[in-house]
């Protein structure tokens, strides 16, 4: 820190508790009181060059204890005048830039100008300010960061807008460009020729290379309202919006605690000593800095971290703040949301009413604003396309990893008791169908639902399933579904039929492939006369593929027609008709097999009707069972090929 030297003569004085005596051997005439510090003094000194004390000391009348004169509006208090006090006596000063601020505001307040000796205070501390504060980057700083304590008085003489104006024109400037000396912002010194000084000898080491963001951390250590006219001066100098967004999220984590909490070990330490310690913002304090946060992040796509918008998003909340800042903080996360991961989105419910223990409506309020800030742009809509297409769109990239999301999101709040089914329901509901090129996690969720809550009636089961589309679930996922006893009996039947769809799929496919092998093989057979022995051994084992594969095919019209009658035993359980006295007793059966949790009374009605059930169930098993020997055969099939 550079510093300029005032004065020539050795200290002259001394502290005795609260107060100051000058020892140059002549009694004192003159006593000032600044705040609870009493000096000690004589009258010409001061006179000479202070016009304020001179007319002080010229009204003041002679008491019993001498002349007292009391100063209640010194810039910088007693430390300050202390200083003032040793500058009219000659007394050797170092004058730096944590003090020309105070020493500046003082000499201008008590009219120490050249009217009053030549090289006087005002004319001092102002060429220190002007040739060698404002040229340095980390005098500047020091120095503004003191225009807090002295602010009315700074403002009068311009000092704040001067240090401001100096640093955002140093934050513009590329920092390759500065060269020696202007790069001694903590780092070690260094020669004209870029290498590190050690005792005045070149060491041949280079420095590290400086990146754009050199200043955040610098600039963090401002209050709140000198930051935001630094950043605001730095916007009109055209610095770039992703530099402003850094600063602004620098300055953010640094006094919001609540940012750093899942962040591990501490950061770099700083090169100045913040002026607020983060520890002692009030929570009134906090939600200040956060609305002026959001007013001076850009409102642009990727500018910061999603990270850090969930961050402040879960920080505004639980500091309850007002509910227009929250609402921009939900469009902001919004407009990143298929960046954001599954632990930004698990925010606890903070609201007095705890129904649930994560807030659900806040993520579906920041998935409506995805939604609409993020629509597929273009003609075509995405009904109008195939599912090829849809998943061949770059466009919908992100939707689709939206939909990820939310359906791993589902699946995690699904085992919440208190989580009603209205609730899971509009939201799963809420992604469009296309986002979804499989319905796996969505199936997932609903299962996770259903197993947590047991005791869920069956429409709204229904209602559940029918979220879902069997036909874009995993052949693994089929598998799961026809024998999970959570869901409905019509969900069961479809997704039978549909994995028998996707079996009936992969064996055309299979003969397909042999078909192709079949006449490649009889081309190359023809280009290769001497390898006929071999080629003729291939054509009898594709011809055995073959009655394998004629084989597999009845069996599939086989299982088709277990269906069907199983189709026709289900159809004729729902017609099934008794007479009165019993007929609550045969639809206790019935309900029964369904998942229905009633309580019937045996009798001879009811037992005809469990036996078809019975022999209903025994024909999905034996279903189950031959399709499982038609998968086995069709991934032995594929090995051969």
């Amino acid at each position: 820190m550079a510093c300029m030297k005032l004065g020539s003569k050795t200290d002259a004085f001394r502290r005795q508790g609260q107060a100051w005596f000058c020892t140059t051997g002549l009694p004192s005439d003159v006593v000032v009181e600044v705040e609870e510090m009493s000096f000690h003094l004589h009258k010409f000194p001061l006179l000479s060059r202070s016009g304020v004390m001179e007319r002080l000391i010229a009204e003041a009348s002679e008491g019993e204890e001498g002349c007292v004169i009391k100063l209640s509006d010194v810039p910088g208090g007693a430390k300050a005048f202390e200083l003032v006090a040793k500058f009219c006596y000659g007394v050797k000063l170092e004058l730096t830039a944590s003090k020309v601020v105070y020493l500046r505001c003082a000499s201008e307040h008590l009219e120490m100008t050249e009217e009053y000796g030549e090289g006087n205070l005002v004319s001092q501390t102002e060429i220190f300010l002007n040739q060698t504060v404002l040229r340095s980057w980390k005098d500047s700083l020091i120095a503004l960061q003191t225009c807090d304590d002295v602010l009315s008085y700074a403002e009068r003489l311009h000092i704040p807008k001067r240090c401001i104006d100096s640093l955002a024109a140093k934050a513009c400037t590329d920092p390759a460009l500065f060269g020696w000396p202007m790069m001694e912002r903590g780092g070690p010194m260094q020669s004209p020729g870029g290498s590190v000084l050690w005792n005045g000898i070149s060491t041949g080491a280079r420095p590290k290379q400086s990146s754009e963001d050199w200043w955040y951390e610098d600039v963090s250590n401002l209050s709140l309202p000198l930051y935001k006219r630094l950043i605001s001066v730095m916007e009109s100098r055209g610095v770039k919006q992703e530099m402003i967004a850094g600063s602004l999220v620098c300055y953010a984590r640094k006094y919001l605690p609540g940012l750093n909490r899942r962040k591990g070990g501490s950061e770099s330490s700083n090169r100045l000593a913040p002026v607020v310690s983060a520890t002692l913002l009030s929570e009134e304090d906090q939600k200040a800095l956060l609305e002026e946060i959001d007013r001076l992040l850009p409102l642009q796509k990727d500018l910061v971290p999603t990270k850090f918008l969930f961050g402040l998003l879960k920080t505004a909340r639980f500091l309850r703040a007002d509910a227009s800042y929250i609402s921009n903080l939900e469009k902001r996360t919004g407009m990143q949301l298929d960046q954001a991961t599954l632990e930004d989105l698990l925010m606890p419910n903070v609201s007095y009413s705890m129904e649930t223990l994560y807030d659900v409506d806040c993520v579906q309020r920041i998935l409506e604003h995805f939604l609409t800030m993020d629509q597929v742009v273009g003609d075509a809509s995405p009904g109008s396309v195939d599912d090829g297409q849809l998943m061949e769109s770059a466009s919908l990239t992100p939707i689709t990893m939206v939909a990820k999301l939310i359906d791993g999101y589902l699946a995690e709040v699904a085992p919440d008791v208190n989580l009603k089914h209205p609730k899971f329901h509009s939201l799963a509901s809420i992604v469009p169908e296309y986002a979804r090129p499989l319905d796996d996690g969505l199936y997932r969720a609903i299962d996770v639902y259903l197993k947590s809550h047991p005791l869920l009636a069956d429409p709204e089961r229904e209602l559940l399933c029918r979220l879902m589309d069997c036909q874009k679930l995993s052949l693994e996922a089929c598998t799961h579904a026809a024998q999970n006893e959570r869901l409905p009996l019509r969900v069961i039947v479809q997704v039978l039929f549909f994995e028998q769809l996707q079996l009936r799929t992969s064996i055309a496919g299979c003969f397909l492939v042999s078909e192709n092998l079949d006449g490649s093989r009889q081309l190359r057979s023809g280009l290769m006369g001497a390898n006929e022995g071999g080629w003729a051994t291939a054509v009898r084992e594709n011809q055995v593929l073959k009655v394998g594969m004629d084989s597999m095919r009845m069996r599939v019209s086989e299982l088709e027609k277990e269906c069907s009658n199983m189709r026709e035993v289900i159809d004729k359980l729902g017609k099934v008709k008794v007479s009165p006295p019993s007929s609550s007793s045969a639809w206790g059966s019935v309900s029964k097999k369904f998942g229905f949790r009633l309580k019937s009374q045996m009798c001879s009605a009811q037992e005809g009707s469990v036996s078809k059930q019975n022999s209903g169930s025994k024909k999905i098993d034996k279903v189950r069972e031959k399709q499982g020997k038609e998968k086995k055969i069709v991934l032995l099939n594929e090995q051969k090929n």
